[in-house]
């Protein structure tokens, strides 16, 4: 019997970097990214090894009616590109073999932020603030439960003994406790932060670095 994989994937951070990873990303429809992400985990099923499965992780897309606070305009979320996008993307994984969704929630923090670059030249006087525009600032939303549903999941993976193998494409530094854990119970443990930099100190919680996608031009 071959040893088995599992793969597991931030979506957030996938998506993230999706844009510099392949060619004219901005303008992929949601059934070409599934098939990237589809892609991009398979590569790291060796031959002599078996899928288990993949688990996808992500948030549904914020859906609230907010107002600009610099140009007062309505901005409806739901209506948006991006949610619309989100929410196809999610339907076409759903079709995939072997593909386990792990949706999280947006947790509205109810405030808006002024994007760091623009807060710098405020800062030091550059600009004032009645020049500011609408498009410098952004509504505040973070991710709420996704990291605990990665951790218990590499836990339960390693614990019950249902796999010899876990990817993690992943930028996150979160993982170690879990990735200690895993590699405890004898996984072996492979991180693809998606040829995103990582700090050295992961090198020792992990027993491989290996990225599959596309690698950004330089």
């Amino acid at each position: 019997m071959k040893p088995t994989t599992a793969i597991l994937i931030d979506g957030g951070f996938f998506l993230k970097r999706y844009k510099y990873l392949y060619k004219n990303g901005e303008g992929h429809s949601a059934k070409q990214i599934a098939q990237s992400i589809c892609n991009a985990a398979m590569k790291h099923v060796s031959k002599n090894h078996s899928l288990y499965r993949v688990f996808y992780y992500d948030c549904l897309p914020f859906d609230k009616f907010v107002h600009n606070p610099i140009s007062h305009k309505p901005i409806t979320f739901s209506k948006t590109p991006v949610f619309k996008l989100r929410i196809e993307l999610f339907e076409e994984l759903k079709k995939k073999r072997k593909f386990a969704l792990r949706l999280g929630r947006i947790k509205d923090t109810g405030y808006w932020q002024i994007y760091p670059s623009r807060l710098k030249e405020l800062l030091s006087g550059k600009i004032k603030l009645h020049e500011l525009i609408e498009d410098d600032v952004f509504y505040e939303m973070r991710q709420k439960g996704i990291d605990m549903k990665i951790g218990v999941d590499i836990a339960s993976l390693a614990l019950k003994k249902l796999v010899n193998q876990i990817v993690l494409i992943s930028g996150d530094e979160d993982f170690v406790p879990a990735s200690k854990l895993a590699r405890r119970e004898g996984i072996d443990f492979i991180l693809d932060p998606l040829w995103n930099p990582i700090d050295p100190n992961l090198f020792e919680h992990i027993d491989g670095l290996n990225s599959t996608s596309p690698r950004p031009e330089e």
